[in-house]
């Protein structure tokens, strides 16, 4: 493996509604990601590959269980502290962009600086260095609208990779882009891991999840078994 662990899930639940209307999602899910990383999580729709990242994305909270980020305790944070966790160590990519239409290219990668309350100058500074790593920078004053799916998608990342966190969680990057694109964004995240960033990844799509060093299958509630990506070499047995 690469490293030393920077996520480690034991024994997480998830349980959502009370009484007879409660629902396990998740039933005590155990998985080590290391440091470096790049991490697939597939499953079926249910299986609860969402609800373990809304987790690792401090974007909800399990029900019992522990979750430690670089050794610390993420459910004994407050909620103040969690935010503060995702903001300084979280990269967030969506399969649907998630752009405003309306601004610029720069100036969408500009906003998690903006919430942070950094100056102007040393937003469009960072904004236009992480738009140089996805190859943009030509395209740093056009809107949306003007940019193709791939390259939308790439400013996406370009937004997650601002504030230089130590994690990039992509869910379902490539669902809105065609094969070709697709390949095109599974390339670029491939490169950027080995830059030594640590990226999670859901997809459905076994193609793309080859690209990953480590696949994690998911199933009612509970990881199935572990493998390394077929690009990577042989199975690394069961979870």
């Amino acid at each position: 493996m690469t490293g030393e662990p920077i996520i480690e899930l034991e024994g997480i639940t998830k349980t959502f509604g009370e009484g007879t209307a409660a629902f396990q999602a998740l039933k005590g899910v155990d998985m080590t990601i290391e440091r470096g990383d790049f991490v697939a999580i597939m499953g079926a729709s249910g299986s609860g590959k969402s609800t373990t990242m809304n987790i690792l994305g401090c974007l909800d909270t399990p029900t019992s269980g522990t979750y430690r980020f670089l050794g610390t305790e993420v459910q004994s944070l407050s909620r103040d502290q969690r935010s503060l966790l995702r903001r300084k160590y979280l990269g967030f990519v969506f399969q649907g962009f998630n752009l405003l239409s309306r601004t610029t290219a720069v100036e969408n990668v500009e906003l998690p600086l903006l919430y942070r309350g950094e100056s102007k100058a040393a937003r469009r500074e960072a904004a236009l260095k992480a738009m140089d790593r996805v190859g943009l920078v030509p395209w740093a004053e056009h809107t949306p609208a003007e940019l193709s799916g791939g390259q939308q998608q790439r400013v996406a990342i370009a937004r997650a990779l601002v504030t230089d966190p130590e994690v990039l969680l992509a869910d379902e990057p490539t669902g809105n882009l065609d094969s070709e694109r697709s390949i095109e964004i599974m390339e670029f995240l491939t490169e950027l891991n080995g830059t030594g960033i640590t990226i999670l990844m859901v997809t459905h799509e076994p193609d793309m999840a080859d690209f990953a060093k480590t696949i994690v299958y998911f199933k009612d509630g509970l990881v199935e078994r572990v493998e390394r990506g077929h690009r990577h070499g042989t199975p690394v047995g069961t979870a």
